[in-house]
């Protein structure tokens, strides 16, 4: 039962794993292996993406660590089950535990895992630790009104569209974004998570 005025549990480290994957909390002994993961694509370079230079990951896992410290990240690595290789990272954030919610992002994965089964299993093992476990009300991501196709994998989802925050956040080349905003209320988390199923079972056959 959804406890509208907070979390039956609060969010801590812990590892989510299955459908080949598991999540971890994020540390800096992985900050090689995300540099690895960030130089497959070169996806620094992308104008509407928070992916870290390699030379800067130790930074961003600083800054990860420092969001969970003060109550309001929960940084995960995700990791190949099979071969142990990193292949990117994602995030609770925005933590708001009076109302129970939180979102999804700062998610990136090297560029030969992407198109592939990994962020349908990252999404569902988050989405169903903060329904499930947590208790959350409702779960959300924000992401550029440029990147469409971040916007095409949250739809894919099953997220509804919430609406549009003009003129919010910078880019990493310092100019303005609109930030596009998705949300799963508790009521539509039984038919999203029997989706997202079908979509892996689908992707193992």
């Amino acid at each position: 039962m959804v406890n509208p005025q907070g979390f039956k549990q609060a969010p801590a480290p812990c590892t989510l794993q299955g459908w080949g994957v598991r999540l971890a909390p994020l540390s800096q002994t992985h900050a090689e292996g995300l540099a690895r993961a960030a130089r497959d694509g070169e996806l620094w370079n992308l104008r509407v993406t928070s992916v870290p230079e390699p030379e800067q990951t130790t930074a961003y896992i600083q800054s990860a660590l420092e969001g969970l410290a003060a109550g309001h990240m929960l940084p995960f690595v995700v990791v190949d089950e099979a071969s142990e290789k990193i292949l990117g990272s994602s995030r609770y954030h925005d933590i708001l535990p009076a109302v129970a919610r939180l979102e999804i992002g700062y998610t990136w994965y090297a560029k030969s895992q992407q198109r592939t089964h990994v962020n349908t299993a990252c999404k569902l093992l988050l989405l169903t630790h903060a329904f499930d476990v947590l208790g959350a009300a409702v779960v959300g991501w924000r992401t550029d009104n440029f990147n469409h196709a971040s916007q095409r994998a949250i739809e894919r989802l099953g997220a509804k569209r919430d609406g549009a925050l003009r003129h919010h956040a910078l880019r990493r080349d310092g100019t303005v974004r609109d930030t596009v905003m998705y949300s799963v209320i508790a009521g539509e988390w039984p038919e999203v998570r029997d989706h997202l199923t079908y979509q892996l079972k689908r992707h193992a056959c």
